[in-house]
């Protein structure tokens, strides 16, 4: 007669209870998997082998096996809260560089500018490569500097639609040739004039007015115009000495022929100790008119811009569904600094868990696989969003309601053998 049944199913449950009692414990801690009790039936084992009669000797837990099913995702009003929508996990590095793995998506920045989770494990991602336009390298924890770093000059820009200066505008056909000179400070001498900043290698913003006026210098096209700039007040050292930029000739539909791209060589106009006269401030800047027409209507600007941008601060970031995180900056700038990087791994549930809502790999989850989100089976990224527990609440009750009508029969059974054994004792 044996209390080794009862007792194990005791035990068992008791291990069941504990899981079930975990679980609702993390019922609201977002990224948490649930885990469930597996068990397996126990036999004795004969020293004939014949054990076809044995009733069995009770019940023992196989495993605990984690559930890495996906959780509800719901949105916040923090855009540095991610949620992974699909496969992966997020890379952690800890103090002693020690790579963990997390499905919590609650980031914060700490004083160096890192990005963390609530232990100050920070977020690993690959640095982005501005020439290739694309994340490369190895993750490294993301540092985000509040300053944007050196000014761009005009002409220097990255901007391929831009280059330089590009102006697109309409030069009124009906006008007619000025009798006298160019005279900056005479409007009767041009006919149209506009303004744009343009900014030095330090960022220091310029104003650059353009003059534009009708010219008969070319007997063979009437339709010639002639553009010039001036800089703070001061022509700039063109083509000359009088600001003269280029000449623009149109056909007779209207369309520009030639003066278009100009590349321009400008002396700085501002006076010493800021300068060392004749310092040269922009060399072959580009000049780009390209659509730029002369019709029977009034003087239009349809595109003005330019490359160049002063310095700026970091005034936030926020990341795409592919994970690339992206600064803005107080100067209206924005760039891509680095793309987080997701892992995987074959069998999920053989990751170790550390608390904290991180695992870290072991011999049975196998080495992880790395890449960007949406890339292959990685599932993308939700920013301002976070995964909650894939803990099923209600079932849980149940499952606990279950357990303990289990453990209370495992109790009846080892009760009903001390009763038994108890009328053994009392036979005389």
């Amino acid at each position: 007669m044996s209390f080794q049944q009862g007792l194990s199913g005791l035990n068992a449950t008791s291990k069941s209870l504990d899981v079930i009692g975990n679980n609702i414990a993390n019922a609201s801690t977002y990224g948490a998997k649930g885990s469930r009790a597996e068990f397996a039936d126990m036999y004795a084992a004969s020293l004939s082998g014949a054990t076809g009669n044995s009733p069995g000797i009770g019940v023992q837990v196989a495993a605990v096996a984690q559930q890495f099913t996906q959780g509800n995702i719901t949105t916040t009003q923090n855009q540095m809260d991610l949620a992974i929508n699909g496969r992966g996990f997020f890379q952690l590095e800890g103090p002693s560089g020690a790579k963990t793995y997390t499905r919590n998506g609650q980031f914060r920045l700490d004083r160096e500018g890192y990005v963390v989770n609530a232990q100050g494990y920070k977020l690993l991602a690959q640095p982005w490569d501005e020439a290739a336009n694309r994340a490369a390298g190895d993750a490294a924890p993301v540092q985000l500097l509040t300053g944007l770093g050196g000014a761009v000059a005009t002409g220097s820009g990255s901007d391929p639609a831009v280059q330089g200066v590009r102006m697109t505008i309409n030069l009124d056909a009906r006008k007619t040739v000025p009798t006298d000179p160019i005279d900056f400070d005479r409007p009767d001498t041009y006919h149209y004039a506009t303004s744009q900043t343009l900014y030095d290698s330090l960022g220091a913003p310029l104003t650059m007015t353009y003059y534009f006026r009708k010219t008969d210098a070319d007997p063979a096209n009437p339709n010639t115009w002639e553009v010039y700039g001036e800089i703070d007040g001061v022509p700039y050292d063109g083509a000359g000495g009088n600001g003269l930029i280029t000449t623009l000739s149109f056909g007779n539909d209207g369309r520009m022929l030639s003066g278009s791209p100009a590349n321009i060589d400008i002396l700085d106009p501002r006076p010493a100790p800021l300068v060392a006269p004749p310092a040269a401030l922009f060399t072959g800047l580009p000049f780009n008119f390209s659509g730029t027409t002369q019709y029977a209507a009034g003087f239009s600007i349809s595109d003005l811009k330019q490359d160049g941008y002063t310095s700026g601060e970091l005034t936030g970031i926020q990341f795409d569904n592919s994970g690339v995180i992206k600064a803005t900056y107080s100067n209206g700038r924005s760039s891509n600094l680095a793309q987080v990087q997701l892992a995987d791994f074959q069998n999920p549930q053989g990751l170790e868990p550390l608390g904290g809502n991180m695992w870290r790999e072991s011999f049975s989850s196998n080495e992880p696989r790395r890449d960007n989100p949406g890339a292959g089976s990685f599932g993308r990224i939700q920013a301002g969003a976070l995964e909650e527990s894939n803990v099923d609440l209600t079932g849980e009750l149940v499952n606990m309601i279950t357990a303990q009508r289990i453990y209370q029969a495992n109790a009846q059974t080892i009760k009903a053998q001390d009763q038994v054994l108890q009328t053994l004792v009392n036979l005389r």
